[in-house]
């Protein structure tokens, strides 16, 4: 019997994890208090958080964002605080 082949790509994803809205987030405001002594005015809503670049091999481009949201939720981000989005950049 044949054997049926897949064509897998790796494609390039970008995971972001940020802290889910309600949590505190004293990084952010530090860096945000900090700006005006640094000359940066009229920037508001500062927030820190994750950025991971992976390879991800898969067929599609949505089955390699389902892969990095797995990966992200098993791994990369603590769900109780932090919420994670995987897309596939150019």
């Amino acid at each position: 019997m044949a054997r049926i082949r897949r064509r897998v790509t790796a494609f390039d994803v970008l995971v972001e994890v940020r802290l889910r809205p309600g949590i505190a987030d004293p990084e952010g405001s530090t860096i945000e208090r900090a700006l005006p002594a640094l000359g940066f005015s009229g920037i508001t809503g500062v927030s820190v958080g994750k950025a991971f670049r992976l390879k991800v091999e898969a067929a599609t481009a949505d089955d390699a964002v389902a892969r990095a949201d797995e990966l992200a939720r098993r791994l990369l981000a603590n769900p109780v605080i932090e919420n994670a989005t995987a897309t596939v950049v150019p």
